[in-house]
């Protein structure tokens, strides 16, 4: 649709049936496997958070410096004042618990006794043999830190986002940038990584200096806002420490989809059945999506699994992702308030600024922290929901879910904030409008399927959030609980799904439960 003087909101794209195809339209307009990438695996859209970002953004495979600009944004009279990113970290190493499953799970590959030795029926080869004899070169050093590819990331995003933006990334508001970061340090060099990366895109085929000599200063750490899960007491209690919180994942993993993978890596691997578990066959997949984010290669850990196995494994990390980080508890989107105020904050002081006709004083502000940041944040905001929560036991009807991290938050996932003003805007309240970007790719709203909000619209439609979401209130526990020992099934037939958790467990297993009076 064409933009004139007057015009400044798109048309719905679609009837209210759509907002999931446009959603799902914006976050896939290729395929995630292209054959211009010739290390893609055919599991490459399977690795859920372990995800690269080109297997999301499959156009940045010829040159990941470009920018490419969605048709989306809007243009014309209305100048983008200010931009706000949450941006997850880039691509990091496996954490050191990771290294150590796929320690154990390698020196049962080298302790193979009379199992190994014989050709794989379907492969032709022992895959497990093969494994054995190959080197692991990941060591306990590297705990969760960022790569060389992580860092990578990070300069091409800033790279791409300063050509798309160059009012905003111009020259003169470098000294204004806002970087805040996690404590982790995947997220402290990740925001050191951006600034390289700008800085590169100021003086070209120059060494930049050390961040503390840059004019914007190092990114500051803020746990409280970009890792706010650690700081909410209600959620650690009642999802993080408590033992049947994930209760679906742990089902999943004894269930037959999950049952049916073990026994067939066995067979592949030439190891006795008992001798595995899901949490190994988890490590040897996402092992698959390392050496493939990592080094850029097509490890052998992939040939152990197929497209389907890769659909189920996917499937069991999301239904971790969503029963801990998304809609399986609302503490967990809840606790992302102080972040989603922080935002609103920044946006309000900026149109503020603008009506006073005064400079915007943080016209970039650069938030760094996990896919555990995001995924909550987008939950309160009302994305990615599906009709029917992800169980243990609705694998085959969440098949074309919604809810799928590895879409929504791979490595170097950004959501952006981008607020405008419109200067021949015919009323007042036209004047401020935002639009959200979800991994570069123009984001249509919630609340109303279009991908232009006016910013009094946007306020009103969370208004009910922002009035009522507050991180000490949410994140508080009440000083009275019930200590109960509570038998499983006297609670079989509850309907909550806050009691999921303990709903479809046989036999007469006993939990100690806190219940928190509401």
């Amino acid at each position: 649709m064409p933009r004139g003087p007057g015009l400044f909101l798109r048309a719905p794209v679609a009837p209210a049936a759509a907002l999931a195809a446009a959603l799902l339209s914006s976050l896939a307009r290729c395929s995630l496997l292209e054959s211009g990438d010739p290390v893609a695996s055919a599991l490459s859209p399977y690795f859920g958070t372990k995800t690269r970002y080109e297997d999301v953004n499959p156009g940045l495979l010829p040159n990941p410096e470009a920018p490419w600009r969605d048709p989306e944004l809007l243009e014309g009279t209305c100048t983008p004042v200010q931009l706000v990113a949450v941006i997850r970290h880039g691509t990091r190493y496996p954490t050191a618990k990771q290294i150590r499953k796929l320690r154990q799970l390698h020196e049962l590959l080298q302790a193979r006794g009379p199992w190994g030795g014989r050709a794989s029926a379907t492969s032709g080869r022992d895959v497990g043999a093969v494994l054995a004899d190959r080197p692991l070169w990941y060591a306990d050093w590297m705990d969760g830190q960022l790569v060389e590819k992580g860092r990578q990331d990070m300069r091409q995003l800033a790279l791409r986002l300063a050509s798309l933006f160059p009012t905003l990334f111009c020259r003169e508001n470098f000294g204004r940038l806002r970087l805040v970061t996690s404590s982790k340090h995947r997220c402290v060099d990740s925001g050191v990584a951006f600034l390289q990366g700008l800085w590169q895109h100021y003086n070209p085929g120059l060494t930049p200096p050390d961040v503390a000599d840059m004019e914007c200063g190092p990114p500051r750490i803020n746990d409280k806002l970009m890792r706010f899960f650690d700081n909410c007491k209600k959620f650690l209690t009642e999802v993080e420490r408590n033992a049947t919180a994930l209760y679906h994942v742990e089902a999943f993993k004894t269930g037959p989809e999950m049952q049916d993978i073990l026994k067939k890596v066995a067979a592949t691997l030439q190891v006795p059945i008992n001798d595995l578990n899901a949490d190994l066959i988890q490590v040897a997949f996402f092992t698959c999506s390392f050496d493939l984010a990592i080094k850029g290669i097509k490890s052998p850990w992939c040939d152990v699994f197929d497209i389907d196995d890769a659909k189920v494994l996917e499937y069991l990390n999301d239904l971790k992702q969503y029963w801990k980080r998304g809609y399986g508890y609302t503490i967990n989107s809840r606790s992302s308030c102080i972040l989603f105020e922080d935002i609103f904050q920044h946006l309000d002081k900026a149109v503020e600024q603008k009506q006073r006709s005064q400079p915007i004083s943080s016209p970039v502000i650069l938030q760094f922290g996990h896919a555990e940041t995001l995924l909550p944040l987008l939950s309160l905001m009302g994305y990615f929901k599906d009709r029917e929560p992800l169980t243990a036991y609705n694998y085959k009807e969440q098949m074309h879910r919604k809810f799928r991290s590895g879409h929504i938050v791979p490595y170097a996932s950004n959501l952006i904030f981008l607020l405008y003003h419109c200067e021949n805007a015919k009323t007042r309240k036209e004047e401020f409008q935002v639009q959200m970007l979800l991994n570069e790719k123009v984001l249509p709203f919630a609340h109303s399927q279009e991908t232009v909000s006016l910013y009094e619209d946007l306020k009103n439609h969370y208004k009910g959030v922002l009035q009522s979401c507050h991180a000490i209130d949410e994140c508080k526990l009440l000083k009275v609980f019930y200590a109960l020992h509570v038998d499983i099934q006297a609670i079989i037939n509850c309907k909550s799904l806050e009691f999921q958790g303990a709903l479809n467990q046989s036999g007469n297993i006993r939990k100690y439960l806190e219940l928190r009076i509401l």
